[in-house]
């Protein structure tokens, strides 16, 4: 399976021969959320069912178009020109919390709000793998749509990371289990700031940037 996908068109064009050149043939697309940068995988393998969790299934028949138009603005800002526009045709509503089998196994969906309204984070027991979408990246501050609900997903996060040795972000590195602990800690404290609608709080190390004290300042506006 799968799973989000890369954004510019050239690690597109090259991924369906990187995955054959390392051994994996793709059954299938999952999408951990509905934002545009999550979806792509159908450019790669236009042929191959895309699943999602209920929650982002519901997101996006109630924002039909909306994937597509925010590709559109994020190419164009970035100067991106592509083969042919997104077109996620059918997809395959996948029960949060639940399973989506996998040859003989079976993968976990665990629900992930609070960066969105919707989010799903997989797990994948036999390859002690968790894929968390926008969650406990090394690069980015979180990006809160609900405090509430972002937190609880990081308490529901915790249990996931110490079952597995890898969780890979959607954006940033993948970590070792204690580094995905370390910046979930992180995350929190963080959040805590986020709460006390502090202004300029202290941002882990690596992600005090400018960029991430703009994204601060875009999540007090969506929250205050």
């Amino acid at each position: 399976m799968l799973i989000d996908s890369p954004y510019y068109p050239d690690e597109l064009e090259l991924l369906p021969t990187l995955l054959a050149q390392a051994g994996f043939r793709p059954a299938g697309l999952l999408a951990t959320h509905a934002d545009y940068d999550h979806l792509l995988g159908r450019l790669a393998f236009p042929g191959l069912a895309l699943g999602v969790g209920e929650p982002t299934a519901e997101r996006l028949r109630a924002e039909p178009g909306a994937a597509q138009r925010e590709l559109r603005d994020a190419d164009a800002e970035h100067y991106v020109a592509r083969p042919a526009p997104l077109s996620l045709g059918s997809y395959q509503a996948l029960p949060v919390p639940g399973f989506v089998g996998v040859g003989d196994a079976e993968m976990e969906l665990h629900p992930a709000d609070g960066h969105t309204r919707d989010g799903t984070a997989f797990l994948a027991p036999f390859a002690s793998l968790l894929v968390c979408g926008d969650y406990l990246s090394d690069v980015e501050i979180p990006i809160v749509s609900s405090l509430d609900d972002y937190g609880d997903t990081l308490a529901r996060l915790r249990p996931l990371v110490e079952r597995v040795e890898v969780v890979v972000p959607g954006h940033g590195s993948p970590h070792a289990r204690e580094t995905a602990l370390r910046v979930l800690e992180e995350d929190l404290t963080y959040l805590d700031a986020l709460k006390r609608g502090e202004e300029r709080p202290p941002l882990p190390p690596g992600r005090d940037t400018a960029r991430q004290r703009t994204l601060h300042a875009e999540n007090l506006g969506r929250l205050y």
